[in-house]
């Protein structure tokens, strides 16, 4: 018997509500300017539409979003990001973990809390990252890379003590024979993102899964599918990233798309349906992935 978990990234909600001129300061005037230059013409609402309605025909039973709900981090964006988490499922149905966009500076980190509680809380009603859900034979485990930066810069660091209470919930799911899938948005491995945009604890991360183990890690951030395996206590664990599920065609790189995550109970592979925007304008699969590791 699978377990299927939808996996979405980084839809970055438009249009982006005109900001007070008191709050453009700072690293939010740069990221204004980028979004009226670029970003409100590349993400897509109606396409992201299109693809929530895939998710809906599909039925996942777990939805689970990887952050960047936001454009700068405004106290404003977000009861539309609450709007998009309540449409995507219930609560118990949904989980989600913050991205840089979502943490864009100091100030929006209260806004985002209080939004996105929710869906980011252990089953035990448990507060603060990392949280852990079990539904079925599988452990969601969510951890917070969102950071403020500085202008110009988009990484992440989750912090040696979220590290350390991540491996201690790994170590706990593993002996209970679950199945355990972390949540985070940005790359967690080295390499995995360009300078100014990567995990700056990648390493650190990295050593902790080498010792504790886990059956899958998704991410998003790069707007792209990607695979990367790292080192596990016994077998090698696959890192997938997945695209924007807004980017249209007007965008860079890969068009819109989610991934449909099968996770068997046994020794069987987890397979990945990508789903998303096809060559002809319709939405449906793209590709099948078999995690075997190498």
């Amino acid at each position: 018997m699978g377990f299927a978990l939808a996996h979405l990234s980084d839809p970055h909600l438009n249009p982006l509500p005109r900001p007070r001129l008191r709050e453009l300061m700072g690293k939010r005037a740069t990221g204004y300017a980028n979004w009226l230059r670029s970003r409100r013409h590349v993400h897509d609402m109606a396409l992201l539409e299109r693809l929530l309605a895939d998710i809906a025909a599909q039925k996942p039973d777990h939805v689970a979003c990887t952050g960047d709900l936001a454009h700068i981090g405004l106290p404003s964006e977000f009861p539309r990001a609450v709007a998009f988490m309540e449409k995507l499922g219930s609560h118990d149905h949904v989980s989600f973990v913050p991205g840089n966009h979502d943490a864009y500076v100091p100030s929006s980190l209260a806004a985002l809390g209080v939004a996105m509680e929710p869906w980011c809380h252990s089953d035990e009603a448990a507060e603060g990252f990392p949280w852990l859900k079990v539904r079925g034979h599988v452990a969601l485990i969510g951890l917070s890379s969102a950071v403020p930066t500085g202008p110009l810069m988009a990484w992440g660091r989750l912090g040696q003590e979220q590290i350390d209470k991540a491996e201690m919930l790994l170590h706990y799911a593993g002996k209970r024979g679950l199945k355990r899938v972390v949540l985070i948005h940005h790359p967690p491995h080295v390499g995995g993102a360009k300078r100014g945009r990567e995990l700056k604890d990648a390493r650190q991360f990295e050593a902790m899964l080498a010792a504790a183990g886990a059956d899958l890690v998704i991410h998003g951030h790069n707007h792209r599918t990607s695979l990367a395996w790292l080192a596990g206590p016994q077998a090698r664990v696959p890192v997938v990233g997945v695209a924007s599920c807004s980017m249209g065609l007007r965008g860079h790189g890969e068009t819109a798309g989610w991934h449909l995550i099968d996770i068997p109970e046994g020794d069987a592979p987890i397979t990945i349906a990508r789903r998303g925007l096809g060559p002809t304008g319709g939405i449906g699969l793209l590709d099948t992935l078999v995690l075997t590791p190498p």
